[in-house]
């Protein structure tokens, strides 16, 4: 017991710490405008893509605003919890990130977990208002910036892993690629019962044979793409500790750069089991909440690599500790992101700050509308990277056009 204690509080101290550096360098920045600016309004639209996409926005009596975003599909309740949550911020200084962020979780009527999301999205938000008052990058506020692009990976691989043509055309598709692809994660096809169309979702085993098409289509990956690109490979979290283990043996060969999510998402000791029984780094969190969340897999080193999403995470600053946390402990970070560009750059933002980064996810850079969802000049992913914008708070400004073209049903600009 005094062991688990002792664990706690040394817990404790790092995120304590790490936090505080940030908050005590942002704060001073932040002095001479405090007390200045008042929240006048939020407001909130949903777009509507292959997913739907939630923006916020947050206004200030000084006539500068900010842009965030919440979760999109799945959506449900994330636009009613920024609407339950407007009340609160009226009036109030929108530099008191922090004070503004904490505030809600103390509800006492059992909603705080539910408006985490919408949370996230509006926190993104404060600090683009504040980088935009301070004059700064939002990366700066958050201690810095330790790279000036941020390095992104894209989720498509081939039509068929199991036919080398299909492979050989993939291939060379992502290579001819304006955006530069250099990193791309995909999973396998898994097996259905023949008179069930849909796979058997309690059944969290493969079989030998799955086991055997699975090492053959990611060899038949790495053949095509070559060694110069990174492959990562992605699950569901739907199977068990002994299929996960199999599973890193079977597509150890190509040298992925993480195996993500074979396991349920919530912590437990298989997961300790899994990272050190596989030679593929084991990545997960992207729908942890919190540092609480990722706390017991990073101490009891259930992971190799730690991957959050903004959206779900509390927002920029609880992502900023939590991987101020993973650092004390050697573990590096990823990005979970199927959100909009609004969020790719909220995220790429973080991620400049972040000290050690292997990669962000993104479902953009391919010259569709929802690039141009902002102004820009020239492509957005460029050798597989988003370059940091020099303008203050997120950088980045929304094509009115593109937007209202792309509204979901029923949403108005800026409702």
């Amino acid at each position: 017991m005094s062991r688990i204690l002792d664990r706690r509080k040394f817990l404790q101290a790092c995120t304590g710490v790490a936090g505080a550096s940030v908050l005590a360098r942002y704060r001073a920045m932040a002095a001479p405008e405090t007390g200045r600016t008042k929240i006048r309004d939020i407001k909130v639209m949903v777009l509507q893509g292959e997913r739907t996409y939630t923006l916020i926005k947050v206004e200030t009596d000084a006539g500068v605003y900010g842009i965030g975003e919440g979760y999109g599909s799945p959506g449900l309740g994330i636009k009613e919890g920024v609407i339950e949550l407007r009340p609160y911020f009226i009036g109030k200084d929108p530099l008191e990130i922090e004070a503004l962020y904490t505030g809600p979780f103390n509800r006492t009527d059992g909603s705080a977990h539910m408006l985490l999301r919408a949370m996230s999205g509006i926190e993104a938000a404060l600090w683009d208002v504040a980088g935009k008052l301070l004059n700064l990058p939002v990366a700066t506020l958050l201690g810095g910036r330790f790279r000036n692009r941020v390095r992104m990976y894209h989720d498509e691989g081939p039509r068929n892993l199991l036919d080398a043509a299909s492979c050989k055309d993939w291939a060379a598709r992502m290579k001819a690629s304006p955006a530069g692809w250099t990193a791309f994660k995909f999973g396998f096809p898994h097996s259905q019962p023949a008179t069930d169309k849909a796979r058997d979702l309690s059944n969290r085993l493969l079989t030998t044979q799955e086991l055997r098409n699975i090492r053959r289509g990611f060899e038949n990956c790495r053949e095509a793409i070559g060694w110069d690109y990174d492959i990562m490979v992605h699950c569901h979290w739907e199977y068990d500790l002994r299929t996960a283990i199999q599973l890193a043996e079977a597509v150890e060969s190509v040298k992925p750069l993480w195996l993500e999510d074979p396991m349920p998402p919530d912590f437990s000791n298989a997961w300790v089991r899994l990272a050190s029984a596989s030679r593929v780094p084991i990545l997960t969190g992207e729908n942890l909440a919190r540092r609480q969340g990722f706390a017991d897999f990073i101490v009891n080193r259930g992971l190799d690599i730690a991957q959050l999403d903004v959206r779900n995470t509390g927002g920029l600053l609880e992502s900023k500790k939590i991987a101020d946390l993973a650092e004390t402990f050697s573990i590096p970070m990823c990005s979970h992101n199927t959100g909009s560009i609004v969020c790719n750059y909220a995220a790429v933002q973080w991620a400049s700050a972040v000290r050690d980064f292997l990669g962000a996810e993104t479902v953009i850079g391919n010259g569709g509308w929802m690039d141009d969802v902002i102004l820009h000049d020239g492509p957005i992913v460029k050798d597989g990277h988003i370059a940091l914008p020099d303008k203050p708070g997120l950088g980045i400004e929304l094509n009115p056009d593109v937007v209202k073209a792309h509204l979901a049903s029923g949403e108005k600009y800026w409702t």
